[in-house]
């Protein structure tokens, strides 16, 4: 796989844009930087200086600590039971959705004698996490109790359910959330207010709020119907190793779901879905083979793929095949594997294993340090 960590750049870039000079930027780094490796996604994000960044867990966030990672880090999904004493010492930033949870950080905010700063989530229709609106006279005197008690209460967000695909949810919900910070304690320091997703920064820059959270189109996966594309950031290439001829009425892979129809020339790609490549893409999917679009045939096995390079001529073994990314004038994305597959770009990206080397480059084409 190879990385551009200046299209990673430029897409942040687009965000920054779209919401203008105001919101800071929180970019999202989990599950490993979508796929590409979080220690390259950081060493591409840095020179644009994030106010912080976002991962899942809390391991995804003591992993940026042993990279260096001094910013503040924000773990947006809620966390179980006894990982909070890990958090306070790593001195990563926890989202909290029940009244439990906070009694459990403050637990670990007292017994590690240092302050620990959380981020409260209001449920506002995505439905997974989240404190209610019907319970807010419950949980907003828990959330002030704990402020006091040296877990500093220092955001309030909430996850967009639909913003790819409509502006009218992403102001719903924004109304919504803007309503719970208005009840908010008279003299508590200012929040940290923020809900918007790659989606509804290009798509609803006004619901920017303190920060944004640009996820998938930093990674090169469209944001939904409608918004600009991004640049193009991973390429996943294979090398040919094995060509041969197919008579009519051949048949390949498990399951022999494939006959030529004719006489028939196939390479075999060291690429499979112990790689990550979408078994779903078997029969259906598309590669690049000299500049010309291919044909995906039979099933994709583990460790290898098989194209129709019929119309291809002159191609040997050692040959570099392209899944995603360009060749020539012809150009598969992630977005359009995704739909083959039957699936969404997150998946796609996320779904590419260890075994598959990553690549970090640099405008010109060069090779950076701190790619996996």
């Amino acid at each position: 796989m190879e990385i551009r960590a200046d299209a990673l750049r430029e897409n942040l870039a687009a965000v920054r844009a779209s919401v203008g000079p105001g919101p800071r930027l929180l970019p999202m780094v989990k599950a490993d930087g979508y796929g590409l490796g979080v220690a390259g996604a950081v060493t591409a994000l840095e020179p644009a200086d994030p106010w912080g960044y976002g991962v899942a867990t809390v391991e995804e966030g003591t992993q940026l600590r042993e990279l260096g990672v001094t910013k503040p880090v924000l773990v947006l999904s809620p966390t179980p039971p006894g990982s909070e004493e890990i958090a306070v010492e790593a001195g990563l930033t926890l989202s909290v959705s029940s009244v439990e949870a906070l009694r459990r950080l403050v637990a670990a905010v007292e017994g590690a004698g240092r302050q620990a700063a959380f981020h409260l989530e209001v449920d506002t229709g995505m439905g997974r996490a989240g404190f209610t609106e019907a319970d807010v006279e419950a949980w907003l005197p828990a959330a002030s109790a704990a402020h006091a008690a040296g877990a500093r209460w220092e955001g309030c967000f909430t996850h967009l359910h639909s913003a790819d695909e409509d502006d009218a949810s992403v102001q719903g919900q924004w109304r919504r959330l803007q309503d719970i910070v208005a009840r908010m304690p008279p003299g508590h320091d200012p929040l940290l207010v923020h809900a918007l997703n790659s989606a509804g920064a290009l798509r609803c820059p006004g619901c920017a709020g303190d920060l944004v959270r640009p996820g998938i189109f930093l990674y090169g996966g469209s944001a939904g119907g409608g918004l600009p594309a991004p640049r193009p950031v991973a390429a996943v290439r294979a090398r040919v190793v094995h060509v041969r001829p197919a008579a009519e009425g051949t048949t390949l892979g498990y399951g022999a779901t494939y006959r030529s129809r004719g006489g028939e020339r196939w390479a075999t790609v060291a690429l499979g879905y112990g790689d990550g490549l979408p078994r779903s893409l078997g029969n259906r999917g598309f590669a690049l083979v000299g500049g010309r679009r291919v044909p995906i045939i039979g099933r994709i096995s583990m460790d290898v793929s098989v194209v129709d390079i019929s119309d291809v001529p002159g191609v040997e073994p050692g040959d570099v095949v392209t899944f995603i990314g360009s060749d020539g004038g012809e150009r598969i994305t992630v977005d359009e594997v995704a739909e083959l597959a039957g699936t969404i770009s997150y998946e796609v990206l996320t779904g590419f294993t260890p075994r598959l080397p990553r690549h970090w480059m640099d405008g010109h084409g060069q090779a950076l340090e701190h790619g996996r």
